[in-house]
């Protein structure tokens, strides 16, 4: 039942950080605007799992591994809740000021926009966090004590940071592209 309940919390956020990725690349308005409504339809369902989490494990007898394994995309889901949704919303409202010509390409500053760091990383984080849950849920590594769990810790730290660093390039490149200040800020190149 463990292995069940955060399979499905890691397929979801592994899916939204997939689709996040193909976001910026979106060709028509329409597409975009259609591609930020799955994602956030993605992570809504991502938190609704994750708050009825503690109330199935409730339900079934037994020990459940389940609430351990959800501590490791906790923090991610939180700052995907606060941060993402809000710049997403604005996404979703920005492709939607196309919809009476929605095969209108995607403006320069738009695409940056769905682009940015803290829409992308944060989901893609969750996505990995999410996935390393899944060997505790199954019983593989137990948390305390276990040298796995410090392996598996600094594989997704090293993640982390990877997935933050090809973001901020990204969208610094897109922001340069559409003429905004990337986000090291500095001046812009003649």
């Amino acid at each position: 039942m463990d292995v069940i309940l955060i399979g499905t919390l890691a397929a979801i956020w592994l899916s939204a950080g997939l689709l996040v990725d193909g976001l910026p690349t979106a060709g028509t308005a329409g597409q975009l605007r259609r591609r930020a409504r799955l994602l956030t339809a993605l992570v809504v369902a991502g938190a609704v799992v994750f708050v009825a989490l503690p109330f199935i494990v409730e339900a079934v007898p037994g020990v459940s591994a389940a609430p351990a394994a959800a501590l490791f995309p906790a923090v991610p889901a939180l700052i995907v809740l606060t941060a993402t949704l809000r710049r997403l919303s604005r996404v979703r409202q920005g492709a939607g000021a196309f919809a009476t010509a929605p095969l209108v390409p995607v403006p320069p500053g738009l695409r940056a926009a769905a682009a940015h760091p803290l829409v992308t990383a944060p989901l893609q984080v969750t996505g990995v966090a999410a996935l390393v849950g899944l060997p505790i849920a199954a019983g593989v590594v137990s948390l305390p004590g276990s040298g796995v769990a410090g392996v598996a810790i600094t594989v997704v730290a090293v993640a982390v940071a990877v997935i933050g660093l090809r973001a901020g390039l990204r969208h610094s490149r897109l922001a340069l592209l559409s003429g905004l200040a990337p986000l090291g800020g500095g001046s812009r190149p003649f």
